[in-house]
């Protein structure tokens, strides 16, 4: 069946409730399995386990409940082991890369940040700044709406502007975030989204930081912004040397790539 793992933590952890449910059709019991100072939270695999959004919600609420105890070191969905075994020989080979990420992220939680433009909006900004593109559409408008080729050419200049746009956001929004977290990770770029940002913060800055997300999103209305958190700081486990030599934390225990703030 194999054992799933939803995070580490230290072995003087706050216990976590005994009916705690993880994933699983029929909602597996979670447990604690250690080795000197760090355990991890487990639970047994289904088989075929797929990233459902039942079991999505299931391993973020393990976190988040593990999270209200203390510090704890967030695996992605579907990592797996081949039983417990396998985890404790795991807790004992990188129970000092562990520990020093515990203690690096104790006290933080990560904000997720995707930015998207307003269509509208950032038309009416990027004409109202460029000339040429202002003279050429007043000028194919007079023209009954120009030709085709210069339909094109217009359709090109304003796809031009807006990426450039984008990428001008995406460099703002980063500015003005990270100097209020500890560290930052651009995640993957999907479609319809400039920029998908993920910040480290102290609790002491939270308040701090969200009042600056509100402050840049009331100076630039174009902008569409999509806040998730705090959530456990998935984003951050793996960012020391250690561990880019070591290998990934998850991917020691056959990380699927789905995680619930993705």
């Amino acid at each position: 069946m194999g054992t799933y793992v939803y995070g580490i933590i230290r072995a003087s952890h706050s216990p976590l409730r005994q009916d705690l449910k993880g994933i699983g059709e029929a909602p597996r019991p979670v447990r604690v399995v250690g080795r000197g100072e760090v355990a991890a939270i487990v639970s047994d695999a289904p088989e075929g386990l797929r990233p459902k959004r039942r079991d999505l919600l299931a391993h973020q609420r393990v976190l988040d409940e593990a999270g209200a105890g203390g510090v704890v070191l967030p695996m992605r969905f579907g990592s797996t082991a081949a039983d417990d075994d396998t985890v404790t020989t795991v807790l004992t080979e990188r129970a000092e890369h562990f520990l020093e990420r515990l203690q690096a992220l104790d006290g933080t939680a990560e904000y997720n940040i995707k930015a998207n433009h307003d269509e509208e909006a950032v038309l009416r900004l990027i004409m109202a700044g460029h000339d040429d593109l202002r003279s050429l559409a007043d000028a194919n408008r007079e023209a009954g709406g120009g030709t085709q080729e210069q339909k094109i050419q217009l359709g090109e200049m304003i796809t031009a502007a807006v990426q450039a746009r984008e990428a001008t956001d995406a460099e703002l929004l980063h500015q003005a975030l990270a100097p209020i977290a500890e560290a930052v990770s651009t995640g993957p770029q999907s479609t319809g989204w400039l920029a998908n940002l993920s910040f480290l913060v102290n609790h002491n800055s939270a308040e701090q930081f969200l009042a600056a997300v509100d402050e840049f999103r009331t100076e630039h209305r174009h902008l569409e912004l999509r806040v998730n958190g705090p959530l456990p700081p998935y984003s951050f486990v793996d960012t020391t040397s250690s561990a880019q030599a070591e290998g990934g934390t998850a991917e020691a225990f056959g990380a699927a790539a789905a995680q619930p703030n993705s």
